[in-house]
């Protein structure tokens, strides 16, 4: 892969870490949508490492 798809790849994982933690620095955290972003980020983490 070109490596402006793993810079985009990484620009969408840093950007699920931000909400990831937003998510959880709240006094009530969604744990559905913690868990959805864990698992969008592991995907992007897999697509990087793939390339």
């Amino acid at each position: 892969m070109d490596s402006s798809h793993v810079s985009a790849l990484q620009l969408k994982h840093a950007g699920i870490e931000r909400q990831l933690h937003a998510e959880m620095s709240r006094p009530m955290p969604d744990a559905v949508a913690i868990q959805s972003l864990k698992k969008r980020k592991l995907r992007l983490k897999e697509e990087i490492t793939r390339c």
